[in-house]
């Protein structure tokens, strides 16, 4: 693959003109070459045009960021959003995963954390992982409202989950979800200091109501939708992990 081939491919993934396709090239390229070892990062190059291999060199020993500081990283350099910045992450990733032998990419992707799957093309990561707009829209077709609201009620729902379960069912929630749904998980995550915080079923469904701004049987149907999404989207596995610490009263009113 030349240059011209990359950079095209991400165009046309990515849905963007030749500048920009060429900015968020750069931009992933070098935040991926302080993520990773000197090494890899010199393999890879190893393996790209010469007009691009430049952006990947290694600055001598990876940086332990999760996905999220790597999507800003990308979104400060490019001057995007962090939304705008997973997007142009995933079309950089496929056009590397064209360009580069399947040996060299899943060496690269060992490096990497879990929770970069939602980044990486079908099949190459450790999990698959939901895109954030069909999390939203199963919400908003579940619950009667737009997406908007939709993002609204996820956002209150997970906020208030990460602060009523353990902490490192968070963590699995966090590798299993894109990167817009993150933010309020961590925020429960930090007011529970990762220790499950007991709350009745009336409490958990206030607080959601209170951080969405509806009443508490709007906050009730929300909630619902929420978390069959959520089931849908993390398997019942991981989804039965995770209730297992919820009591049954969550089960009766909200999980059926």
């Amino acid at each position: 693959m030349n240059a011209d081939e990359f950079l095209t491919t991400v165009e046309q993934l990515a849905g963007v003109d030749r500048e920009p396709a060429t900015r968020a090239t750069q931009a992933t390229l070098e935040t991926l070459g302080e993520r990773i070892v000197a090494g890899e990062a010199d393999d890879i190059a190893s393996q790209l045009p010469s007009e691009i291999k430049p952006w990947i060199a290694g600055n001598g020993k990876a940086e332990p960021f999760d996905m999220d500081e790597f999507l800003r990283r990308i979104a400060k350099r490019e001057g995007v959003d962090v939304e705008t910045a997973e997007r142009h992450a995933r079309a950089v990733f496929e056009a590397l995963h064209r360009a580069i032998t399947p040996g060299e990419f899943a060496d690269m992707v060992a490096e990497l954390p879990k929770t970069f799957a939602p980044l990486l093309p079908p099949g190459t990561g450790p999990t698959e992982v939901v895109a954030a707009e069909t999390f939203l829209r199963g919400v908003a077709d579940r619950a009667g409202v737009d997406e908007d609201a939709a993002q609204r009620a996820t956002d209150a729902v997970l906020e208030t989950l990460a602060e009523r379960i353990a902490g490192g069912e968070v963590d699995d929630l966090i590798r299993r979800l894109p990167a817009r749904l993150h933010e309020p998980l961590k925020r429960g995550l930090e007011r529970s200091g990762g220790d499950a915080t007991r709350m009745s079923l009336d409490e958990f469904v206030g607080r959601i109501a209170e951080r969405e701004g509806v009443d508490a049987d709007r906050a009730r149907e929300h909630a619902r939708a929420v978390l069959t999404t959520l089931r849908e989207a993390v398997g019942e596995k991981e989804f039965r992990d995770m209730t297992a610490q919820l009591p049954d009263e969550y089960e009766t009113a909200l999980m059926r």
